[in-house]
């Protein structure tokens, strides 16, 4: 089994440049672009667009996958808007050479039972994944803290029920300890069959600190022993979260990135799974 390493460059700096330095150190080719220049993708202008397609090229580095805000609204939100932004991201994965756009399944008002809306949020996965098949994308959809998809039962059900092959899972270990999951042992098995991208921090069960890869509760040693055994051969995307985590975003800066970038080499070198 190989993977292949990737990351979400902005966690490093605001500047491409810094961001593709502190991955060329680590010997990573490929980022996940969710934003740069602190403007996020789905904003990006042709200029935005340009200037890191320049950059990306100089440095020999491809795009993973597109890390895109979609669905990070609330359920109860206009839809338009959000669909017509689908639409800009499908352009922008085009233009960078991917078809991975990671996606949210929407936030639920707080205090209210998630059930409540099921039925709206798959009405709207499935019109977001209607697009993602027009245009030959396939959406990973990310587990998350207060959205519809933040626990493994939830995911499942959403991916079963809009039953698209353009929605699929992405599997992200220290959101699920953040809700109360076991990553390995409550998730994994469900989520396997539709996992096609694989998100990297891990978090303290007691206290929900983020903390690199293999230091806290996520079972990412579990989960990555169980993809290799599996033959996954699919990205594994560091996002660490190390210096700050918010509801739209994370910092490390360079020596948290590189940090965490070290600590997931590890666990993969003991597991014999080769990266590149």
């Amino acid at each position: 089994m190989t993977v292949t390493l990737s990351g979400f460059a902005d966690e490093i700096s605001p500047d491409p440049d810094e961001q593709l330095a502190t991955l060329a150190a680590e010997s990573i080719t490929y980022l996940e672009l969710r934003s740069a220049w602190s403007v996020n993708v789905a904003d990006f202008t042709a200029g935005h667009l340009a200037a890191f397609r320049n950059a990306l090229d100089r440095a020999g580095v491809r795009v993973s996958a597109i890390g895109s805000p979609i669905g990070k609204i609330g359920v109860q939100a206009p839809l338009g808007p959000e669909l017509d932004r689908m639409r800009r991201i499908a352009d922008i994965a085009g233009e960078l050479g991917t078809t991975i756009v990671r996606v949210f399944s929407f936030f639920i008002p707080p205090g209210e039972p998630p059930g409540q809306y099921r039925d709206q949020v798959i009405d709207r996965m499935a019109a977001l994944a209607q697009i993602a098949s027009e245009r030959g994308l396939l959406l990973a959809h990310e587990n998350e803290k207060q959205i519809y998809g933040d626990t493994a039962d939830r995911c499942h059900d959403l991916i079963t029920s809009v039953d698209s092959p353009a929605l699929r899972a992405t599997f992200d270990a220290a959101n699920f300890v953040q809700c109360g999951v076991r990553p390995f042992t409550d998730g994994y098995g469900l989520l396997r069959p539709y996992l096609v991208y694989l998100q990297v921090k891990d978090a303290v069960a007691a206290t929900g600190e983020v903390v690199p890869a293999g230091q806290g509760d996520g079972q990412v040693r579990q989960t990555l022993a169980a993809l290799r055994d599996s033959g996954f051969a699919g990205f594994v995307s560091l996002e660490p979260h190390l210096a700050q985590a918010g509801r739209y975003g994370g910092f490390s800066g360079p020596e948290g990135f590189t940090r965490a970038a070290q600590a997931l080499k590890s666990i993969l070198n003991d597991l014999a799974i080769s990266w590149r």
